[in-house]
């Protein structure tokens, strides 16, 4: 299941990006927030992150103004793996390399084309384990 969180900031992106997923026929879950009145983004950061760790299938995309105070809520989470990408190389090897269950998008600095763009490649994308899954185990994560 795709999770999708953002706060006020990321919310105009968020939408879109629910609306491409919608008319893929594919099913989301959203936590907020729903609408562009200020909120804090540590609350959807811990909303969305408790609803990826519920299936380790899950996956989550996340939104703020910047794409770095998600980032830095996420991460405290030591089961979540969130990577802010800017393009879809920082896609690819978020997964890659770092086995990413949460993409991290700034509203701010994104456009919805860009973001559907790194969306794909995040969610088609396969961790190459190897080498890759000792630096996992290093830092507690497998």
């Amino acid at each position: 299941m795709i999770i999708l969180a953002c706060d006020h900031a990321g919310f105009l992106l968020k939408e879109q990006i629910k609306a491409f997923f919608n008319n893929e026929n594919i099913t989301t879950i959203d936590v907020g927030t729903y609408s562009s009145e200020p909120v804090d983004y540590p609350d959807y950061a811990k909303a969305g992150s408790e609803r990826v760790l519920e299936n380790k299938l899950n996956v989550g995309i996340f939104i703020c103004g910047t794409g770095i105070g998600m980032s830095i809520a996420c991460n405290r989470n030591p089961n979540i793996r969130a990577a802010l990408c800017n393009n879809v190389e920082m896609a690819s090897l978020a997964r890659k390399h770092n086995d990413a269950n949460v993409l991290i998008l700034s509203g701010r600095y994104i456009n919805r084309n860009n973001a559907i763009k790194i969306i794909k490649v995040f969610l088609t994308t396969d961790f190459e384990k190897g080498r890759h899954a000792q630096r996992l185990k290093k830092i507690g994560v497998i």
